[in-house]
């Protein structure tokens, strides 16, 4: 099935490029959150929703662009966690780095995962234990990579809070390089970053997908108490801070 879920996300990219591209207006809009959501976003899910539903009919879906009640989910042992458009705020800034996000939960854990980036076009993709970047039509079987120093992956756009500063300083010699979306939990997993830490907030449909690449290539995805991000159904959507490391 990973194929076919891979094929979705190019589908769902196609639909976000039309409006990146400025073939279809890009109505920027903002959620109670006040976190930015544009036409692209809802094309996507659309374009997700419909293709999970033809694939897996029996198997709910939890969408950020319509995340069902607690009521209807709260008892979900299997279920895709879909974000659409991950990077809302990098494709305004159009700037490429934004990512189309699709993972399978089972019981809290994400055992398939794919993150897209349409500008980029790369593909990463995780099942069975295993994980695998496309790129030019080649595809290769990604691990994690040991280097020292090591190379720091922060948020792009929210990489300045004070523990995160803290935190820096108290790692020793290190470089750190800043980027968006999931594509950070993919550069731990193909070897070229050694860490990712996260302070600020997100949500489950940000991380599930880049969990499951990254775990698949062999890195830990824990938070900052060292209990693996868990993705069984709760009321809130939030997750804890969390490291992705090599260890």
């Amino acid at each position: 099935m990973l194929e076919q879920i891979c094929q979705l996300a190019r589908e769902a990219g196609d639909a976000i490029m039309q409006v990146y591209n400025g073939a279809a207006p890009l109505d920027v809009s903002h959620k109670s959150d006040d976190s930015p959501v544009t036409a692209a976003d809802i094309a996507a899910h659309e374009v997700i929703l419909a293709g999970l539903k033809k694939l897996t009919p029996d198997l709910p879906v939890l969408s950020e662009e319509d995340p069902p009640a607690w009521e209807v989910r709260q008892h979900w042992q299997r279920y895709w966690l879909v974000d659409p458009l991950d990077g809302t705020k990098e494709f305004i800034k159009r700037n490429g780095e934004f990512t189309v996000n699709i993972a399978l939960i089972e019981a809290g854990k994400p055992v398939m995962g794919v993150v897209y980036a349409p500008v980029l076009g790369v593909m990463y993709s995780a099942a069975d234990g295993k994980a695998w970047k496309e790129e030019g039509g080649q595809r290769e079987q990604i691990h994690v990579r040991d280097a020292r120093p090591p190379l720091v992956v922060v948020s792009r756009s929210h990489g300045d809070d004070d523990e995160m500063k803290e935190y820096l300083k108290q790692l020793g010699e290190h470089q750190t390089v800043a980027t968006g979306s999931s594509l950070k939990f993919c550069l731990v997993a193909e070897g070229k970053a050694q860490l990712y830490p996260r302070f600020g907030p997100t949500n489950i449909w940000d991380t599930g997908a880049g969990h499951a690449v990254a775990m698949a290539a062999g890195a830990h995805v824990h938070d900052w108490q060292g209990k693996t991000l868990d993705y069984a159904p709760r009321e809130s959507f939030l997750n804890p801070g969390f490291r992705v490391s090599l260890f």
